[in-house]
């Protein structure tokens, strides 16, 4: 019975017998342990004309070939050894070679032509690390919303990973280019009067027309101010690729490179417009976030509620805290219209719009804007009150408000007041000896029922006395030892009656502190507080009707 061996993976070779396989497509070279080349077959012929019996690896111009030749030499029999491959160039070709030990003691070498699977795999590379470097660019460009940050950010990835140097322009604006050099890990902006036609393809860039092919560009024709300051070496390769935005371009990107080191290649100036591409949407982000919040900041000046002082020897003081912690405003408003002189009286506005947020904002800045069109019917509260309530009616998103209007005036000493409430909370009356007094005043909600009625009651403040005006939002707001109780009327009633002598300023300044620590961190709604109080000194240094008085003894 007659069995079969299985076949070895490589050829077998018997430099005894001179069995090479010339028929191999693949280059063998056999080699003594001293390094000398005993046979070869007729692929290694091709490939290496001179090494012919006799010669030495060495002066084959293959070291990294006779170096792994002599370790392997030198080991013995390794098996770990002879199962690795090592690999190196022939000419401008790569090759893997791997040995096989002969009976008589002699190691023959395979050698395989790998140069297209290392290109492969060194493109491959590449293309992970230039995706690697676009996820940290965008990364970083994303985590601003800062314009000028990111424009530093942009020249300066762009210097680091896609040329020696670059220039970050701005949209221009006049004949003025905002610029950001980018130098290694330098950064430096500037703001240049320059014409960005004097660069090819600079002007069309910022207009967001596609980029000029590098070669067009003469790196000599670059004007000063398009290179970044102490950049050495003359320029040898130049890109100009626009930035572009959504819609209008971001602005444009300079890269340059020393004429030191190789130009620009067709692939990198694409991956050049890959970079440029998120850095211009980062951009435009950032500059549509710094329009819009310009726009909101303006704004919010009409919406937040005014900084109140001294009116006409009258002390006014207000408080306000929005309902969200990341709002600024909402539907809680008060305001301080100040006669045109002290004989005259002062109208003092506080109101809650149903809602919160913004919705609730925007019908605020309407009833304030609608009260100071109104404030020449003043006199008469009721009439005032069914003409905001009209005007709310006809308004296309209907919501209802309560409103509490005080008239005021300074008597010599005393203060008097008008006070009409629209179904709102009743202001409340803090005497000298400390009694809190509610005000006789009630009436309908604004903006419901065609007619508004309400009834205004008159009071007189004592120097020292005070008139508190105040939403909803501070006697409905839930907290204390199980965060379920209303901080309650009495209890602000309580609060007033300790604060018997304090300046408005201060009243406020309590009220809100303890209404917070009775509140702790949980959710409450708009609160706003108007505190008008009598001085107690009578004599009045200066008053203006609008700055503060100063008052002595």
């Amino acid at each position: 019975m007659k069995t079969s061996k299985r076949p070895s993976s490589r050829p077998r070779v018997d430099t005894r017998l001179g069995a090479l396989p010339d028929a191999a497509p693949c280059p063998l070279l056999v080699a003594d342990p001293a390094g000398v080349v005993v046979e070869r077959n007729a692929a290694a012929s091709r490939l290496l004309p001179g090494a012919g019996t006799g010669a030495r690896l060495h002066e084959l111009g293959l070291e990294w070939l006779a170096d792994a030749h002599e370790r392997l030499a030198g080991t013995g029999h390794s098996a770990r050894l002879e199962s690795e491959a090592v690999t190196g160039q022939v000419g401008d070709r790569s090759f893997e070679a791997r040995p096989t030990r002969t009976e008589d003691g002699h190691i023959a070498w395979w050698l395989a032509d790998n140069t297209g699977r290392r290109a492969a795999e060194e493109a491959l590379q590449v293309e992970r690390e230039r995706t690697a470097f676009l996820a940290e660019a965008s990364n970083a460009l994303l985590a601003t919303l800062n314009v000028d940050r990111c424009m530093e950010v942009t020249a300066r990835l762009a210097a680091k990973y896609l040329a020696d140097a670059a220039v970050a322009i701005g949209p221009p604006a006049g004949r003025g280019l905002p610029l950001t050099y980018g130098s290694g890990d330098h950064v430096e902006r500037a703001h240049v009067d320059a014409d960005p036609a004097v660069v090819p393809g600079l002007e069309e860039a910022l207009q967001g027309f596609p980029p000029v092919a590098s070669q067009w560009i003469d790196p000599a024709s670059l004007p000063e101010w398009a290179v970044p300051p102490g950049f050495d070496g003359p320029t040898g390769s130049v890109v100009i690729t626009p930035l572009p935005g959504h819609g209008i371009a971001a602005g444009a990107l300079i890269l340059l490179r020393r004429s030191s080191h190789s130009a620009f290649s067709e692939r990198e100036e694409v991956f050049a417009h890959l970079f440029a591409a998120r850095a211009g949407a980062a951009l435009s982000a950032a500059r549509m976030y710094a329009h819009q919040a310009s726009i909101t900041s303006t704004l919010m000046q009409e919406l937040l509620p005014p900084q109140l002082e001294q009116v006409h020897g009258v002390d006014f003081a207000g408080g306000y805290r929005p309902s969200g912690q990341r709002e600024r405003i909402g539907g809680d408003f008060y305001d301080v219209h100040p006669g045109s002189d002290p004989g005259q009286e002062t109208l003092a506005v506080l109101g809650d719009v149903c809602g919160k947020g913004l919705d609730a904002a925007v019908l605020t800045g309407k009833i304030r804007n609608t009260l100071q069109a109104l404030l020449p019917m003043a006199d008469d509260h009721e009439r005032m009150l069914n003409l905001l309530n009209g005007a709310l009616l006809n308004a296309e998103h209907t919501r209802f408000a309560t409103l509490v209007l005080a008239s005021v005036v300074r008597r010599e000493r005393t203060v008097r007041l008008r006070l009409t409430s629209a179904g709102h909370p009743a202001p409340l009356i803090v005497r000298s000896d400390g009694r809190v007094e509610e005000a006789e005043t009630q009436g309908t909600l604004v903006g419901v029922l065609p007619e508004c009625h309400a009834d205004t009651v008159a009071v007189e403040l004592a120097p020292g006395e005070l008139c508190l005006l105040f939403t909803d939002g501070i006697i409905e707001a839930k907290g204390g030892p199980l965060g379920d109780a209303m901080f309650g009327e009495q209890r602000l009633a309580d609060v007033l009656s300790d604060c018997v002598g304090l300046p408005a300023e201060a009243v406020i300044e309590r009220i809100q502190m303890l209404a917070a620590q009775w509140i702790g961190q949980g959710r409450h709604d708009d609160m706003a507080l108007v505190a008008i109080a009598a001085p107690r000194h009578a004599h009045l240094s200066a008053v203006d009707g609008h700055t503060r008085g100063r008052y002595t003894a």
